[in-house]
């Protein structure tokens, strides 16, 4: 081989591996969202309405693992209330995914450990949610989410 045709080759393999400003700014996406995800999940355990408020698009819907589905005002009302008293409302260590499909969506997948009173009814389980963000001209706004049936108890 010859030099000339090294060096192309090293100058091919390193613009493979040097990230781009596209792959800068998904990265950086991805850390907002998955910022904002765990902000959100520390509001909802603190009841803290007006954090919640200021995440939450205003089309937000919630569906259930039995299908039902939540509205965003039902949520902020059931914090504002604290129908809900959380000793844990946290992801589990390590189970945060974020995916990206193009430049206004992201979608965090993690598994959630809720454990407190429910309008006098304890409550102790880990369930698997997707939450759905989309870029606004205010940034990035939570705007679906589902989440699973309790998993099985280990």
């Amino acid at each position: 081989m010859s030099h000339s045709g090294g060096l192309r080759a090293t100058v091919g393999a390193a613009m493979l591996f040097t990230p781009t400003a596209d792959a800068a700014a998904n990265l950086d996406d991805r850390s907002i969202v998955a910022s904002l995800d765990v902000e959100y999940q520390a509001a909802v355990k603190r009841n803290d309405s007006v954090i919640m408020e200021r995440i939450l698009h205003s089309d937000f819907i919630l569906v259930r693992g039995d299908g039902s589905t939540v509205s965003r005002e039902e949520i902020i009302g059931a914090a504002r209330d604290r129908k809900v008293v959380y000793e844990q409302q946290d992801e589990i260590e390590n189970s945060q995914t974020v995916r990206l499909w193009g430049p206004d969506t992201a979608v965090v997948t993690a598994c959630l450990w809720i454990k407190g009173v429910n309008e006098g009814q304890e409550f102790d389980r880990k369930v698997w949610f997707s939450d759905t963000y989309v870029r606004t001209p205010q940034g990035w706004k939570y705007v679906f989410a589902q989440v699973s049936l309790p998993l099985p108890v280990q």
